[in-house]
C-alpha cells in the first residue's frame, strides 16, 4: 500500500503528506532503512525537516537495531525454499548459476555474483510460486490470469481484479509454510476482494491450517528478508 499523497525525499527523509495526519511523525522503515517523515497536508516543510534532524540520536538508535545486511558473496549461505545453499566460487568463465546439491556454483566476474544470484533466485521464486498458485487456484475453483514477481517493500503479495497475482520474490527465502500461507491468501482474493470473515475462512480452508502464525512470522521476521542480498550500504 502506498502512502496517501505520494512521497518525495528531502535531506535524506522520505516526506509523506497525509490528509489524516494531525502532527509530525518520524519512523524508520525496517525493510529499507529509510527515515520517513509524515506531515499534515498543510504543514510547513522547512521546520518539519529541522524537527526531524533534531531526532538524529533516536534515528541512530533505530538504525543500530536494523536487520544485518547479508550480501550475496562467496561463502554466504542462503535459505531457499527450506534448504540451505552456499555460494561457491567455481572455475571458468560461465556466467550462469549452477546448483550442485547444497551449493550454488558461480564462475565469471566476482563483482557480478550478487546480481546473478538474485536473478537465479527470482527465477526459482517465479517457478515455485506459479506452481503453488495453480495448486490453490484449482482447489478454490478460480482462474489466475498471471503470476508475476517483484521486490516491494510493504507487500508480500497482491491480487488484481484482472486475476493477476504478484508476489515478492523474497518469499522464497521464508519458510515454506509462510510462503504457502501467503499464496493461499492471495488466491482467496480471487473469491473475496476484502479481508472479511468469509475471506479468512477461505484462506484457512485452502491452506488446511490456521494462517495466523504465518502472518505473525512475517511481521516479526519479514524485514530481515529485505536485507538478504544487500550490502551494509543498502
Amino acid at each position: 500500500m502506498g502512502a496517501a499523497g505520494g512521497a518525495e525525499t528531502v535531506d535524506g527523509f522520505e516526506i509523506v503528506r497525509h490528509p489524516s495526519a494531525r502532527r509530525l511523525t518520524l519512523s524508520l522503515d525496517p525493510a529499507s532503512g529509510r527515515a520517513r517523515l509524515v506531515l499534515p497536508r498543510r504543514a510547513a516543510l522547512k521546520p518539519a525537516i529541522l524537527w526531524a534532524k533534531g531526532k538524529a540520536d533516536w534515528l541512530a538508535e533505530q538504525r543500530a537495531r536494523l536487520p544485518q545486511a547479508r550480501p550475496f558473496v562467496v561463502g554466504a549461505t542462503i535459505a531457499v525454499a527450506d534448504e540451505m545453499l552456499t555460494i561457491v566460487r567455481d572455475e571458468g568463465r560461465r556466467r550462469s548459476v549452477l546448483r550442485d546439491g547444497d551449493r550454488l556454483l558461480l564462475a565469471g566476474p566476482e563483482e557480478t555474483i550478487g546480481r546473478r544470484v538474485e536473478a537465479w533466485l527470482r527465477a526459482r521464486a517465479l517457478d515455485l510460486l506459479s506452481v503453488e498458485t495453480a495448486e490453490f487456484a484449482a482447489k478454490a475453483g478460480v482462474a489466475v490470469t498471471q503470476v508475476a514477481i517483484g521486490d516491494p517493500r510493504r507487500r508480500w503479495g497482491s491480487c488484481a481484479y484482472s486475476g493477476a497475482i504478484r508476489y515478492s520474490w523474497r518469499l522464497l527465502l521464508a519458510p515454506g509454510w509462510v510462503r504457502r500461507a501467503t499464496v493461499a491468501h492471495e488466491v482467496a482474493h480471487r473469491v473475496h476482494m476484502n479481508h472479511g470473515p468469509d475471506f479468512h475462512a477461505l484462506v484457512a480452508d485452502l491452506l488446511g491450517e490456521d494462517p495466523t502464525p504465518a502472518r505473525a512470522w512475517l511481521r516479526t521476521h519479514g524485514a530481515a528478508l529485505h536485507w538478504v542480498g544487500r550490502s551494509s550500504e543498502g
